[in-house]
């Protein structure tokens, strides 16, 4: 099944596991070993977890002699935000036009200025 980069993106940091991960390479390159060692997981399910990751194009894992290095990979990070910054932008334009409503309420007396006056 061919899955589109986003969707391997989004799908890989739903996990937690994943996540963590991430948050670790993101203070520098790291081994396998050293990727494994706060979670109680095998070996083979730290993989099979990095072998996600890699897939979705936000690590990069090369071998070292007998260790496989991994590292973050800027790209796959940088196309989830670009795709999360057109509703950053959405959102943004929401939440001024909210403050302009609030603000023409307030000039005009019809917003409660404390919790008390709000009527239940």
């Amino acid at each position: 099944m061919n899955t589109d980069p986003l969707s391997a993106i989004f799908s890989a940091l739903a996990d937690p596991t994943r996540r963590k991960i991430l948050e670790t390479l993101a203070e520098g390159e790291k081994s396998a070993g050293e990727l494994a060692e706060p979670f109680a997981m095998s070996a083979p399910a730290i993989s099979r977890h990095l072998k996600v990751l890699e897939k979705a194009n936000l690590i990069e894992r090369k071998v070292d002699a007998q260790w496989r290095r991994c590292s973050l990979n800027p790209d796959g990070l940088k196309k989830a935000d670009g795709w999360m910054s057109k509703y950053r932008t959405f959102w943004a334009g929401r939440f001024d036009a909210l403050e302009d409503y609030l603000k023409d309420l307030k000039e005009k007396g019809d917003l409660p200025h404390e919790q008390g006056d709000i009527k239940k």
